[in-house]
């Protein structure tokens, strides 16, 4: 079984340290593999997560994984098993509806933004690492990043709307920014309520 790994919360100094690259080469080396498979395994069984960086699981490695629920958030799929929403009504507040937790996750190593648009796009975010805080953050609605995947394969994504936040949030993780340090706002959460976290 796959061990799950402590998610590391504020104000622990390896969230406010810059990641290292990895060296291609030592991608598919066992140990690398088996950070990626807990990652996600950790992911997987977080309540709200999207999307978890190295550092958050106190590896500063710049690796970071998105879940597939993020796309499903910009397409506004819904079935019986998956179902989410995110919104704010007019006090604020996160609303959301349980989601299924058979994702897939998309890996990111060794991540260089290429192109990010000027145009953005205020939405509520929440984080692994600093529970219990969610706030407005201004980002830009359309990313495109060059990174490695799993098997040291290079690829080029672009990414908009939810998605491009997500891919923006980690990558403030790698470089030991939280989300916290850019929120605009934030936002009155009740106790009993939770909302999507990156």
């Amino acid at each position: 079984m796959l061990k799950q790994l402590s998610i590391v919360i504020s104000p622990k100094p390896v969230l406010r340290q810059v990641a290292k690259e990895v060296p291609v080469d030592k991608i598919k080396s066992p140990k690398m593999q088996e950070l990626i498979l807990q990652m996600k395994e950790t992911l997987r069984n977080t309540d709200n997560g999207v999307g978890l960086a190295a550092p958050q699981v106190g590896e500063l490695l710049k690796i970071f994984l998105v879940s597939e629920e993020a796309e499903y958030v910009d397409n506004k799929k819904r079935d019986s098993d998956a179902n989410i929403q995110m919104h704010t009504n007019d006090t604020n507040k996160v609303e959301r509806i349980e989601r299924k937790k058979d994702w897939r996750y998309f890996i990111y190593i060794n991540p260089v933004v290429k192109k990010i648009s000027k145009s953005k796009i205020e939405y509520p975010e929440g984080c692994l690492s600093v529970p219990g805080k969610f706030g407005f953050v201004n980002r830009s609605e359309k990313i495109t990043v060059e990174a490695y995947d799993e098997n040291g394969k290079k690829f080029i994504r672009g990414a908009s709307k939810f998605y491009a936040r997500v891919i923006q949030h980690e990558l403030d993780h790698l470089n030991g920014v939280l989300f916290i340090d850019k929120v605009e706002r934030f936002i009155d959460i009740p106790k009993n309520e939770s909302g999507i976290k990156n």
